[in-house]
């Protein structure tokens, strides 16, 4: 009978690297949606909060820049199904923003700070692994990490739709990323943290 671990340890790690940077691109540019749709709401209600949107979209196209040019030297290659990331993130970012300039800074909150928990584990993985990879996670993550702080920053009141949106928002993003790699995240979150403790 084959256990977990004699599993994980057969596995190819190189497999686990493909899997981390498709879930890596796929994630920014779904983030790229999101701060799309809420600048062209934004644009229109709240325009104050605009440049700061914009300045994290930017660096949401870059990171995506990033992973992509990473993917060819390990033959990885892009989410088969980056649709679903496009209309989930404009969805996201669309209604999010309707709800307006806190419910925008709930959501950067709630999707960041998914995304952190994700690159975290991430780096644990790579460190002894792929150091190029690890170096380029982790100047994102740093990114990533201002986002959040600016979103937590940014919010007037943290009640009821803060205890609300935030874990309901942070699972959506997680089912995404559940989704488009056809629960892949799953056996990738599994064998990292399998990793971790070998």
């Amino acid at each position: 009978m084959l256990h977990m671990s004699d599993s994980f340890s057969k596995h190819d790690p190189a497999l686990t690297v493909r899997r981390i940077l498709k879930v890596n691109h796929a994630g920014e540019f779904g983030a790229i949606r999101i701060y799309g749709a809420q600048i062209w709401v934004a644009r229109r209600l709240f325009p104050d909060i605009v440049l700061a949107l914009r300045e994290m979209r930017d660096d949401e196209i870059d990171h995506c820049h990033q992973f992509l040019e990473a993917m060819p030297s390990r033959n990885a290659k892009p989410c088969r199904v980056m649709a679903f990331w496009s209309l989930g993130g404009f969805l996201l970012g669309f209604l999010t923003a309707l709800g307006g300039r806190n419910m925008v800074w709930i959501c950067t909150e709630a999707v960041e700070s998914t995304v952190h928990r994700h690159l975290k584990d991430q780096l644990a993985f790579l460190q002894a692994r792929d150091p190029d990879l690890y170096q380029l996670i982790a100047s994102i993550q740093e990114q990533e990490l201002a986002h959040l702080q600016e979103a937590e920053k940014n919010q007037t009141t943290r009640g009821l739709g803060h205890r609300l949106l935030l874990p309901i928002i942070g699972f959506l993003t997680d089912l995404m990323i559940w989704l488009s790699t056809w629960g892949d995240s799953s056996w990738m979150r599994a064998e990292m943290a399998f990793s971790k403790r070998a």
